[in-house]
């Protein structure tokens, strides 16, 4: 029914499009551009240090929505085993967007994925796995 960008609380979204890197990095962006800008990811993580700036991953995730590629595409992100970000923005997006049994069906052979995963916090980092994200 509603635009995908929707999914992202309005005051996320101002706070993203305020910030330097999706000025720079994500405006006017295609898809191929964002795989890109993705697979040179180096942390997941939705907001960071104490003013709530968010990370260049939520700046990726927004674009994703915009966009909004089709299936296949997306089908092709999850499956790319070289870069690790780039295959965990495509699961948070099959989450945002998907139905229940589409997410169940693409992220379940991501619970035998064990790939470290830096997350950005308030604090600094922390290492995640990819089946706990």
């Amino acid at each position: 029914g509603t635009h995908p960008v929707n999914l992202v609380e309005a005051i996320v979204r101002q706070r993203i499009t305020e910030t330097q890197y999706w000025r720079e990095q994500c405006f006017a962006v295609n898809a191929a551009d964002l795989v890109d800008r993705a697979a040179a990811l180096e942390a997941i993580g939705g907001v960071c240090n104490e003013n709530n700036k968010p990370t260049p991953f939520m700046c990726l995730t927004l674009k994703l929505l915009q966009i909004a590629p089709d299936r296949p595409i997306v089908h092709e992100l999850l499956a790319n085993g070289e870069f690790k970000y780039l295959r965990a923005l495509a699961a948070f997006y099959v989450r945002l967007t998907g139905t229940p049994a589409e997410i169940f069906s693409l992220l379940e052979p991501l619970y035998a994925d064990y790939s470290r995963l830096r997350m950005q916090t308030r604090t600094g980092y922390d290492l995640v796995c990819m089946d706990e994200f």
